[in-house]
């Protein structure tokens, strides 16, 4: 069950990045995550007051308060906004292949926080996924070089932060959740079915208050209030809120408690095949033959990892 809700997961943040390359190159990176975040959180209020009887998180310590809210921080404030970021340089499908590697981080961030073992097919798979994006961003080079990027280098920097951010952000995420679930013993069933989007709900208001700062520090409160008023940057961004924290995020935490975080990360991770149809039908991407083959790679590696 839980690798089968990693699928979806995956799904979910195909259609989120999508969504997301198009508001954001219409708002701004900081506006869209204030909006994202702002509209995530009211929607999960919702959910929390109709299927759980309070808009708020019931039976939640101060221990899963903190874990929680580390994981907004790595995995929200961190590593959406490097994910957004690098979707301006280099676009949503070499953002969602290079987030592949979340995986990675997840394993290790799993391995010294929850001491989760990593299998050695565990870790073939994640070299061949490792492997299949190489061949995806690498070319042959040019000047007497025998291999050069073709894509930003400042790009696939923001990349690698925004794999770091998830990937982390997830075990901090799965720690929250452990605890939660100690804390609510003796809840009602409906407390305990809404866990993970209560978790998320408490991910989403680190993230709007940190985000929320970050645009008045850095004086983009003008653009904040132009892009609200801009009908397709907030419908696409609203679209991120549904397809991102409120489907995508909820369901990752409730996979990570289901399965292994490194065997689930790299589940979700198979975006970057998913997200092909999409680039070419509604960005005009052009997509080469040797970029499919480093995408069908990357998801031959999540197979061995699941068989």
């Amino acid at each position: 069950m839980g690798e089968l809700i990693a699928l979806l997961v995956a799904v979910s943040w195909t259609a989120t990045a999508v969504f997301a390359e198009i508001a954001t190159k219409r708002l701004g990176t900081l506006v869209v995550n204030v909006v994202r975040m702002g509209l995530s959180v009211a929607l999960l209020s919702l959910m929390l007051f109709i299927f759980a009887g309070s808009p708020v998180p019931q039976s939640m310590n101060t221990e899963t308060v903190m874990w929680f809210g580390l994981s907004g921080i790595v995995g929200y404030v961190i590593g959406d906004y490097c994910l957004y970021k690098c979707y301006t340089y280099i676009g949503s499908r070499f953002g969602q292949l290079i987030m592949t590697l979340s995986s990675l981080f997840a394993a290790v961030a799993g391995y010294l926080l929850l001491s989760e073992t990593i299998p050695l097919k565990a870790g073939l798979g994640m070299a061949i996924t490792i492997v299949g994006i190489g061949i995806s961003i690498l070319n042959k080079g040019t000047n007497g070089k025998k291999i050069e990027l073709k894509l930003s280098a400042t790009g696939i920097l923001l990349g690698l932060g925004a794999a770091m951010g998830q990937g982390v952000g997830l075990v901090l995420s799965k720690l929250g959740m452990e605890n939660y679930k100690i804390s609510a013993q003796g809840g009602s069933e409906a407390i305990i079915n809404m866990m993970p989007f209560a978790g998320t709900f408490v991910r989403g208001i680190v993230g709007f208050i940190c985000f929320a700062t970050l645009l008045i520090i850095s004086g983009n409160s003008k653009a904040f209030k132009e892009g609200i008023h801009d009908r397709k940057g907030m419908t696409y961004s609203l679209l991120c809120s549904i397809f991102g924290p409120v489907i995508g995020v909820s369901l990752s935490l409730l996979a990570v408690s289901l399965a292994n975080t490194g065997i689930a990360q790299t589940i979700m991770s198979i975006s970057p095949v998913l997200i092909l149809v999409p680039s070419y039908f509604i960005f005009k991407q052009k997509i080469t033959f040797i970029e499919v083959i480093g995408a069908i790679i990357s998801v031959v590696g999540v197979v061995i990892l699941i068989l």
